[in-house]
C-alpha cells in the first residue's frame, strides 16, 4: 500500500480566512489555540501505518512465492519438452546392426538378382546351344561363343548370355564351343581365339561380320544379335576387346562323343 504522509508545518502555516470584521483578540488566541489542537491532530489521524500488519504481508509473500514456483517449474518443463522435441532418438547399437546386416543382404540380394540367374550355367547353355553343323546350314545368322567350364569371365556372362538368346533364339543360332575340346582346334585358329569368352557373329552364309572379345556390356552382345536378326550388313561392334581369360590356359581333352560341341 502506498504511503501518504501530511506536512504539519505546511497545515501550520495556514490563516484563516479574513472577516469584514475585526475580531476580538480573546477570539483570535481561542481560534489559533483551536487551529494548532487541530493541526497537530490532524498528521495522526490520516497518516497511513508505516508497518502493514505482519500476516498480511506473509501471505502475500507465499502467493508470489507459490506462483513464481509454479512459473519456473513450468518454464523448466516446457524448456525440457522442446529440448527433448530438438533431438531424435536413436535406437540402441544392436538395432542399428541389425539394420545395417539386413541392408548389405538386401543390396547383394539385388545385384546377385539383376547380374546373375541362378539356375543358368556353361553346362545348361551348353546343352541348349544348337550344333555348329546344323548352324552352318539352316539358313539363319549364328552367334558363336568359345569357352571354357575353368573361365570366370564365362562364367559371369552367361546370364547375359541367356537372356540374349531366348530374345532371338527363333530368329539367331547360338552355338558354344569348348575350347579344352581338341574337337575345335580348327575352328579355333580359323577365328584367331586367344582370350575367351570370344564371340563370333556370321552371316546367314557363315561369313564372321566381326568379334567381341571379354567382360562387355550385355548392351553390345545385344545389338550384335538384334543386327544379324534384321539382316543387317554389318554389326554395331565388329571387334571389341574386354578383360579375357587366355586360351592358353585351356586344358586339352580327348573327344569322346565325335558329334559333341562341348
Amino acid at each position: 500500500m502506498a504511503r501518504v504522509c501530511s506536512n504539519p508545518v505546511s497545515f501550520h502555516r495556514l490563516r484563516p480566512p479574513f472577516n469584514t470584521t475585526v475580531p476580538q483578540p480573546s477570539l483570535l488566541i481561542k481560534a489559533s489555540i483551536h487551529y494548532r489542537l487541530k493541526a497537530r491532530r490532524f498528521p495522526t489521524i490520516i497518516a497511513c501505518q508505516t508497518t502493514p500488519n505482519p500476516a498480511e504481508s506473509e501471505t502475500e509473500k507465499a502467493v508470489v512465492n507459490v506462483e513464481s514456483n509454479s512459473v519456473s517449474d513450468s518454464d523448466v518443463s516446457s524448456t525440457q519438452k522442446s529440448a527433448d522435441a530438438g533431438f531424435i532418438e536413436f535406437p540402441n547399437k544392436e538395432i542399428n546392426r541389425g539394420i545395417a546386416v539386413a541392408s548389405t543382404l538386401a543390396a547383394l540380394g539385388l545385384f546377385l538378382f539383376t547380374r546373375l540367374d541362378f539356375g543358368v550355367s556353361l553346362k545348361d547353355l551348353s546343352a541348349a546351344a544348337l550344333p555348329y553343323e546344323q548352324a552352318l546350314t539352316n539358313g539363319k545368322p549364328t552367334v558363336l561363343e568359345f569357352y571354357a567350364d575353368w573361365c570366370e569371365v564365362c562364367r559371369e556372362l552367361a546370364p547375359d548370355v541367356y537372356r540374349v538368346e531366348q530374345q532371338y533364339k527363333d530368329r539367331v543360332n547360338f552355338v558354344m564351343l569348348n575350347v579344352d575340346n581338341t574337337k575345335w582346334e580348327q575352328e579355333l585358329d580359323e577365328f584367331g581365339v586367344e582370350g575367351i569368352p570370344h564371340f563370333a557373329f556370321l552371316d546367314r552364309e557363315g561369313n564372321e561380320e566381326g568379334n567381341v572379345v571379354g567382360r562387355l556390356p550385355r548392351q553390345y552382345l545385344l545389338e550384335n544379335v538384334d543386327a544379324l536378326a534384321h539382316g543387317k550388313a554389318s554389326i554395331p561392334h565388329a571387334r571389341i576387346v574386354g578383360q579375357y581369360s587366355s586360351a592358353e590356359n585351356r586344358k586339352v581333352h580327348q573327344v569322346v562323343d565325335p558329334r559333341s560341341h562341348g
